[in-house]
């Protein structure tokens, strides 16, 4: 359960960076609301997972989620670059993701 909240934690990490850009191009309560939602939801899901889970290893993957995630969000939904070299570097910092899963 640990690691479904870990992930979790990720997606609504992802959520409140995408709010933090609708924020800027629409300063309303709405935005506001949702992005503290977004962060909420994504310390509250951390904290459990740390409960089980080193904190290295917690946080690093918290981390590695929010941050691919919101570039990739950034190339799908505002219309980022998608150059081959910053894929790739996305898919390293995945890949380092899914190794400190296998080894934890």
């Amino acid at each position: 359960m640990a690691w479904i909240s870990l992930i979790l934690a990720g997606v609504c990490e992802m959520f409140g960076v995408t709010m933090i850009n609708k924020l800027h191009r629409d300063r309303s309560w709405q935005s506001i609301i949702l992005l503290v939602i977004g962060f909420g939801g994504s310390f509250l899901f951390l904290a459990y997972a740390m409960k089980s889970l080193p904190m290295g290893t917690a946080y690093a993957i918290w981390t590695g989620i929010g941050a691919s995630g919101g570039a990739l969000l950034g190339m799908l939904l505002y219309g980022e670059s998608k150059d081959l070299k910053r894929i790739f570097f996305i898919a390293l910092i995945l890949s380092a993701a899914i190794g400190l899963k296998q080894v934890s």
